[in-house]
């Protein structure tokens, strides 16, 4: 059934190469960078069938369904995205994170480290929005396992240009939403399971371990790790959630100073400085920061500065924490957070192409 689309704007999931081993230049670059190497500059390409014509002479050798998939792809990337389009970019190589920007110029084939490249020039508004901002239902959606495809299901587009203007995600509130049967759409493609299967563990964690819970989560993964931890009561913590250390008695190799954030917005540079002035309060040698909303990107650079003093985790590095050391939580824990390793056969995403 064909229903109204309210949104202003189009929202496009393109990602950047197979493993993102082109999201840095992407986003440095200020441009979407999509794979399909083989296929030569498509500026002239005036019309669908010219793209399709063109997929079809290079893929000799590949299936009509192929052919038509990759088709799609390249004419939703050349001639349907506009100027003023929201483009999405889950990053792979900056893990919990998704970049969205708006589409500033028309399609070029452009030139990247020697070789040209299918391209879109891209204003990144937000580099480093964390996957936490987005509900569960958008981050399905954002899981599409495609390059190029558009983001509608569950009023998508309204909602995503919403968390690009620094609002919170509004919900699905039953706006009408148009889907096309002409295009490829979130809806009509396979998503990436181990993806959405990590989503909806974060989405739990958010939901059952808000405040000072979130500090007993991670006093729990120091806990399975070895350390020897004390971990302040609920209120005001002076600066420090959790103390740890390592040995029987937690007085091995210095100290570790904790400060977990539960927020609803990026931690910035006056708490990681603040960590920072704990850590010399209590003499100790570490400190690790937990900011469930992820971080500023000044906080990122001065933490590089202190690479060897202070370690950043995000919501998806908690995560990977409590995946590594799942089996030596309590069963208190492990209650409130059910979890079972399952194993799902590993497929080469050729219909992508990156």
């Amino acid at each position: 059934m064909t229903t109204t689309n309210l949104s202003p704007v189009a929202v496009w999931l393109a990602r950047a190469g197979r493993h993102g081993v082109d999201e840095a230049t992407a986003l440095n670059e200020g441009r979407a960078i999509i794979g399909y190497s083989e296929i030569p500059d498509l500026s002239t390409a005036s019309s669908e069938t010219d793209i399709s014509d063109l997929v079809r002479r290079t893929y000799t050798a590949s299936s009509e369904n192929r052919i038509r998939n990759f088709a799609s792809q390249l004419i939703a990337f050349v001639l349907r995205m506009k100027v003023g389009d929201i483009v999405a970019l889950p990053l792979k190589t900056v893990s919990g994170t998704i970049a969205l920007g708006r589409v500033s110029g028309p399609y070029s084939f452009h030139e990247i480290d020697g070789v040209m490249r299918h391209t879109r020039p891209v204003e990144w508004i937000r580099p480093d929005v964390p996957r936490s901002a987005f509900q569960q239902d958008l981050l399905y959606s954002l899981g599409a396992f495609m390059t190029v495809c558009r983001i509608q299901r569950n009023g998508a587009e309204t909602r995503i240009s919403t968390i690009l203007d620094r609002y919170p995600d509004p919900g699905f509130t039953g706006a009408i939403t148009e889907i096309s049967q002409d295009e490829v759409t979130e809806v009509s493609v396979p998503s990436d399971v181990a993806e959405i299967a990590h989503d909806q563990v974060v989405a739990r964690i958010q939901s059952q371990f808000q405040g000072h819970d979130l500090a007993r989560l991670v006093e729990a993964v120091l806990r399975a790790e070895g350390y020897q931890t004390s971990l302040s009561p609920p209120g005001p913590d002076g600066g420090v959630d959790i103390l740890a250390g390592r040995g029987s008695l937690g007085l091995d190799e210095g100290g570790l100073c904790v400060q977990v954030k539960a927020t609803d917005s990026s931690s910035d540079v006056n708490i990681f400085r603040a960590l920072q002035g704990t850590m010399q309060t209590f003499k100790a040698d570490k400190g690790l920061l937990v900011s469930w909303n992820g971080f500023t990107r000044q906080v990122k650079q001065e933490a590089r500065q202190s690479h060897f003093q202070v370690r950043l985790w995000a919501a998806s590095d908690l995560v990977q924490a409590i995946y590594r050391v799942y089996d030596k939580l309590g069963e208190e824990i492990q209650a409130e957070l059910p979890l079972k390793r399952i194993w799902a056969l590993v497929t080469d995403d050729r219909d992508s192409n990156g």
